[in-house]
């Protein structure tokens, strides 16, 4: 048997979960990808961020040259108070490239999806399934039995879900290691907290592309940022009280708030209702915050918002979710390959190697929670704390530079990186990575 006999069930095909079939793919470890949706792409307007360490795995996986053209840096950036007073204007991430040779690319959500799947080999495509709406797993001995709604079922060795901050996977492992062990401490059924809600919406842009703006005041928030085509814009408001209850916003809803900010500043000479009017896609949601605390039980793995969620006001998420697939795939490919003939490891050594990548992943997130959280609250004048950061102690351009090298790079320099994939060094500046690519190809 080989190390592809050993085969891993996905559930969930967005950004995450075809990061992972990429990273399986190249790791020589079987798998399929079940997707709920009828089509690959749902467009619903959102863009993501990526930063430098997170660009550095697209280009070990081979994603990023194509991904390039769909992206675009982030290159200026202003704040903005409700009256349309401009008091910053700056460079946000000139640090950043000086110190990791490139700035964070912003992508639109539906088109980064749609690259990934594109740039699966065509041997790999049949095993992204669509329509496949999990209902049920069975976690044995030996193999992991997946369910789906249509009377599927999908039989392997592991299952991985990617499925977001309402995982359904995450739900059928803790209903299954508590039946197995009831006085098991595990996290609640609903883990998140939420205390803000966002509308976004995209449009085509209105001004150059490579700007972001930020409007703040008490208790809302707005991001305004620009691509190579479309614009996008969040809206942020804080709730009366933070609650753990899911909330289904519709499109009265939707309205609702934007008439509560038509007539916010997000430019000189551009307010809310301005983009609004053009948008072509919107959505809304509450903004899940909290990590939880099991990753893992027998043969069931959780990655990205199914375990950990941030608001997004610090562009960290997908990063975050990127790294958790790296972990992952990076220690499931040593223990399959030193799990003798069977190349089956057992469930007590899988739910060992869960706990190594939990404790490899811990201190990150904490970082990216903290971050995420500080800046939502510092753009929407959480406290009067927050608000004299926001208004004053965060303006001078010092305080952006201790920011940035004080602060995240340290950490941004320890991020993960595939250690079984070869790949020259894509982006260098002054600050040397932790983890270096390896690149053993002949020069």
């Amino acid at each position: 048997m080989t190390t592809s006999d050993f085969k891993v069930i996905v559930v969930g095909g967005g950004p995450v979960g075809l990061i992972a079939a990429h990273a399986l793919y190249k790791a020589g470890i079987d798998f399929v990808v079940l997707e709920g949706n009828n089509t690959v792409t749902v467009d619903v307007g959102a863009c993501l961020a990526l930063l430098p360490p997170g660009l550095r795995i697209l280009h070990q996986l081979g994603l990023l040259n194509e991904l390039r053209g769909l992206a675009s840096e982030v290159i200026l950036r202003h704040t903005f108070t409700r009256d349309g007073y401009r008091f910053k204007a700056y460079n946000v991430f000139d640090e950043c490239k000086r110190n990791f040779g490139t700035r964070p690319l912003v992508f639109h959500r539906a088109e980064l999806v749609q690259s990934l799947y594109d740039q699966l080999p065509a041997e790999v495509k049949p095993k992204v399934l669509l329509g496949k709406k999990v209902t049920d797993i069975q976690s044995q001995e030996n193999i992991v039995k997946v369910f789906c709604d249509d009377g599927s079922q999908y039989e392997g060795s592991m299952a991985i879900g990617a499925d977001g901050v309402h995982s359904r996977t995450r739900h059928i492992m803790r209903r299954l290691a508590l039946e197995t062990r009831p006085s098991a401490t595990w996290d609640p059924e609903t883990p998140f907290t939420t205390s803000y809600r966002c509308m976004w919406a995209s449009f085509k842009r209105p001004i150059e592309p490579g700007a972001a703006f930020e409007t703040q005041s008490k208790d809302k928030s707005i991001m305004f940022v620009t691509g190579n085509e479309r614009g996008w814009i969040f809206l942020y408001e804080k709730l009366p009280q933070p609650t753990t209850a899911r909330t289904t916003y519709s499109d009265k809803d939707l309205e609702a708030m934007a008439d509560r900010f038509a007539d916010y500043p997000i430019t000189d000479s551009l307010r809310v209702k301005d983009v609004l009017a053009e948008r072509m896609t919107a959505g809304m949601s509450d903004l899940q915050e909290g990590t939880c605390n099991n990753w893992g039980w027998g043969r069931i793995a959780l990655v990205g918002d199914s375990i950990h969620k941030v608001c997004p006001n610090a562009g960290v998420g997908y990063q975050s979710g990127i790294q958790d697939v790296v972990s992952l795939v990076n220690n499931l490919r040593r223990l399959v390959a030193s799990s003798g003939a069977s190349k089956n490891p057992s469930v007590s050594d899988l739910e060992a190697m869960y706990k190594t990548h939990q404790a490899e992943r811990w201190d990150d997130l904490a970082f990216d929670a903290s971050l995420s959280a500080h800046t939502a609250r510092i753009q929407a004048w959480g406290n009067w704390w927050y608000y004299i950061l926001g208004r004053f102690l965060t303006v001078p351009n010092f305080a952006d530079y201790i920011m940035t090298n004080m602060v995240q790079t340290p950490v941004w320099r320890k991020r993960l990186a595939f250690d079984f994939l070869d790949a020259d060094e894509p982006f260098t500046g002054r600050v040397a990575w932790l983890h270096p690519l390896k690149d053993s190809s002949p020069k």
